[in-house]
């Protein structure tokens, strides 16, 4: 290509985006598949959330502090930093070292010896995870023109959701296999001898599940640094408005600062992880106590379909956006706020639903209509400033969103679940039979134990009143996107021509 025509070509960046089309398709599509890893190695501790707890004895609230509060702290500290090196370096280099981090920290996991130990390795992952999102949000807008970014980061967003529904049946299937099982089917294909020294019987498959879905992310990672190419910065938006600069540290925070739709958007988005986050990481227990549902039946029977309905979810939140945009022009603003609405009344129905059956069809609903926020938080967060300050931005997005969301989420549902099931127990005079309380034993009861019955009914009980409780701060959410509706107009970015 000579260089009148690259130049040419350059000049036209903003209508046609940067490469074919094919190639734009494939780098979103390699990204998309990126952040469905990125949530496979986060989800999987909520898969298998009741092995742990039963394994190390841990209370609800335990757990909620395991999944949530170190977690969020790294992530948020690291999302920064992170994201203003992506904002000045090779985004892909800065999302490839990333993906081996996260990816070697979550097959330790498998390792862990102990609570402490395995708090350790998961924030090990936030160290890693914090470095996808941001650069990726910003190589997307270089490649997508205005008027595609709503869909394709829509479609990025699906990883959320599809990395859900992977992590359910990756996970679920590999943490039904008894480790016996596992050690003997090594021996068939040779690699026996590696690992002569472990006792299988001892081995649960929650820690088979880690090693296996964290360790070949490695190779994805190099896959990455191979096939995509670093887009010129700000490549998309019309010749007069780009810049080779590089975005100093505080740019892009007085940048965001002034504008309303960003905190507005931001706090609704962290409201929204708050319950998202506390309702996934005990998803599965509620199955398993409520329905007596098996940890790999409840993963690939109902955790599975409800991550796939919630990536459709996500994808028609962001299909609908770029529909209408053209007559409601602040439309991925307001829109995540109709969903949330409509979900509180269905999550709150399927948590006191009679059947799992009707229990499963409002979840269904309710899920769907809760991620079609999803692509919207980042397609605001980007709309509102420069290209030179997009992965900053997104990182102190997501700052809010790990500590309130992730942070707080899954600490709250599981205090909250241990206090209404103390609440449910005291009630009963239960108190002392509690403390040799064995929640293994609730798996199939003898129905002619009532006091273990009770307390099994208490230990469900608990857990559904504080899910259906969390719910309830979808309304605030809504009133959080409705009010950055109202401002995206005036706050939109828009070069100077």
């Amino acid at each position: 290509m000579s260089d009148a025509s690259a130049t040419a070509e350059a000049h036209q960046g903003h209508i046609t985006g940067f490469g074919s089309r094919g190639y734009r398709f494939y780098v979103l599509i390699a990204l998309m598949l990126i952040y469905t890893l990125n949530f496979i190695d986060r989800t999987l501790i909520t898969v298998v959330a009741q092995p742990i707890i039963n394994e190390f004895g841990l209370t609800d609230g335990q757990f909620g502090f395991l999944s949530g509060p170190p977690f969020a702290l790294f992530y948020a500290i690291m999302g920064i930093p992170i994201a203003m090196w992506a904002d000045r370096s090779n985004r892909v280099m800065v999302i490839v070292c990333c993906i081996i981090i996260w990816s070697v920290m979550t097959a330790l996991c498998g390792v862990a010896a102990g609570f402490i130990w395995l708090l350790i390795f998961r924030v090990g992952v936030a160290v890693g995870e914090a470095g996808c999102t941001p650069p990726a949000n910003s190589i997307l807008t270089d490649y997508f023109p205005v008027k595609s970014r709503a869909n394709a980061i829509g479609i990025y967003s699906m990883g959320v959701t599809l990395g859900g529904v992977l992590a359910q049946v990756f996970g679920g299937m590999i943490a039904g296999i008894q480790g016996e099982d596992f050690g003997a089917w090594l021996g068939t294909i040779g690699l026996g001898s590696l690992f002569s020294g472990i006792d299988w019987s001892q081995v649960g498959g929650w820690r088979i599940a880690f090693i296996v879905v964290g360790a070949p992310g490695v190779v994805i990672a190099l896959v990455l640094w191979l096939t995509i190419k670093e887009p010129p910065r700000g490549y998309t938006e019309p010749p007069s408005a780009r810049t080779t600069e590089k975005a100093g540290i505080f740019e892009a925070f007085r940048e965001f600062g002034a504008k309303k739709t960003f905190w507005w958007g931001s706090i609704g988005a962290a409201l929204v992880a708050f319950v998202g986050y506390g309702l996934q990481t005990f998803q599965a227990p509620f199955l398993q106590r409520v329905y007596d549902i098996g940890v790999r039946d409840a993963a690939v029977y109902y955790g599975a379909p409800l991550a796939a309905i919630a990536a459709g979810g996500t994808f028609a939140g962001g299909f609908l956006s770029e529909k209408l945009t053209d007559r409601f022009p602040a439309v991925v603003a307001w829109l995540p706020a109709v969903g949330l609405l409509i979900a509180v009344p269905a999550y709150i129905s399927a948590f006191f639903a009679p059947t799992i059956e009707i229990t499963f069809g409002l979840w269904l609903l309710a899920a769907f209509c809760h991620y079609s926020y999803l692509g919207a938080q980042y397609s605001i967060g980007t709309s509102i400033v420069s290209p030179r300050s997009r992965a900053t931005t997104i990182a102190v997005l997501l700052l809010l969103v790990s500590l309130i969301g992730n942070g707080i989420g899954p600490l709250f549902v599981g205090l909250m679940s241990d206090m209404f099931m103390n609440h449910e127990i005291a009630s009963a005079g239960l108190t002392e039979a509690f403390k040799t309380f064995d929640p293994k034993l609730c798996a199939g009861m003898d129905p002619t134990d009532a006091t273990g019955g009770a307390l099994c009914d208490a230990y469900g009980n608990g857990l559904r009143k504080s899910m259906a409780a969390t719910a309830c701060f979808f309304l605030l959410a809504a009133a959080c996107f409705f009010m950055a509706g109202r401002h995206f107009i005036k706050d939109r970015w828009s070069p100077v021509v």
